[in-house]
């Protein structure tokens, strides 16, 4: 006997999300019928809306109402509520329901915790997703000095990238040029007219 697909899965843990919030299964159910695929690096899953609100893996013939592509590297992002991370995921279909699609994501909220308490106990489980909180955040805090440091290596060390400064400054520099090469111009035009008149 074959057990649960990755996709059923994961459509338990939509499920379950949306049971521990009824308001959304309430929202999702307005879109009952309609398919979203998702495509995460090289896992694709299809789940289809129940008039429930709850999601089934959708039968492979139904037609796709709405494609979400993102990439495996955003989901921790995601999982860490990072506003940014939401930019970067691609939504292609129905609009109504994308923007349905995007509102629960946003806000459903997993208690992590609460699960992992059930498996390890109150304690390790508060150890772990403190560890995990700190490790988002100094995922964030190095990203974000790593995109310093390479900004500064390619516009002062190895200056493949010119500073917006330097950029301005050239401009002034190259708009002071051609004022003085229009003034050399006339003075030429000017002493050859002298010229061919005397």
């Amino acid at each position: 006997m074959i057990g649960p697909t990755p996709t059923d899965a994961a459509a338990g843990f939509i499920n379950k999300l949306t049971g521990a919030a009824p308001l959304s299964r309430e929202r999702l159910g307005k879109f009952a019928g309609r398919t979203a695929a998702f495509h995460v690096g090289p896992f694709d899953a299809a789940f289809t809306v129940q008039t429930t609100g709850e999601v089934l893996p959708a039968v492979e013939t139904a037609a796709k109402d709405l494609e979400v592509r993102l990439s495996p590297f955003l989901l921790p992002r995601l999982a860490a509520r990072d506003e940014t991370a939401f930019r970067d995921v691609q939504m292609t279909g129905d609009a109504d329901f994308a923007a349905e699609i995007a509102f629960l994501a946003k806000n459903l909220k997993w208690d992590v915790e609460e699960d992992l308490s059930k498996v390890m106990g109150d304690a390790a489980a508060h150890r772990a997703v403190g560890a995990a909180t700190a490790a988002a955040g100094w995922g964030k805090d190095a990203a974000e000095r790593l995109a310093a440091s390479a900004a500064e290596y390619f516009t002062e060390e190895s200056p493949l990238i010119a500073s917006r400064v330097k950029v301005a400054s050239f401009v002034d520099e190259v708009s002071l040029l051609r004022d003085a090469v229009e003034r050399l111009e006339k003075r030429i035009e000017r002493i050859e007219k002298d010229a061919s008149a005397g």
